[in-house]
């Protein structure tokens, strides 16, 4: 049985989709942090038959949820503290993301003004459609279908 510490406060990603786990690492970019972290790979889940889990160690309202919820809205989220679960957060797909896609489109002004930022508005939350701010190019949501 592998066993992780409990976290005296911090998050518990659960339900993370097989495989997935370090993507949602490096696009939360703990590996530029100094948070303690335990990813469990291919753990055993009724549910699922294998997820990964995150546990960070980090003050409460540290990480971008919406970042989460971008990736994968079917992930738990809980919030630990004093070793204990204070929320379970269920997520939905953000109504803005930042800096987390590119616009592919070689036209648009974020192509040629570095600096800028790239933000997508969810146009389609059905269909889990973003389209670029400022030139309206479209992105399917879900980066881990």
């Amino acid at each position: 049985m592998l066993n992780v510490g409990a976290l005296h406060e911090g998050y518990v990603l659960d339900h993370i989709k097989a495989g997935k786990a370090m993507t949602i690492y490096h696009d939360l970019k703990l590996d530029k942090t100094d948070y303690q972290v335990a990813i469990i790979k291919n753990a055993k889940s009724n549910k699922m038959g294998k997820k990964d889990i995150i546990k960070v160690e980090c003050p409460v309202d540290t990480l971008d949820l919406d970042i989460v919820g971008f990736i994968d809205h079917n992930i738990t989220v809980n919030i630990i503290k004093d070793e204990q679960i204070v929320e379970k957060r269920e997520l939905k797909p953000p109504k803005q993301i930042v800096n987390i896609i590119k616009c592919k489109n070689p036209r648009c002004i974020t192509s040629i003004e570095q600096e800028l930022d790239q933000v997508f508005i969810l146009s389609d939350p059905e269909k889990e459609i973003y389209r670029c701010k400022y030139c309206e190019e479209k992105y399917r949501g879900h980066r881990n279908k």
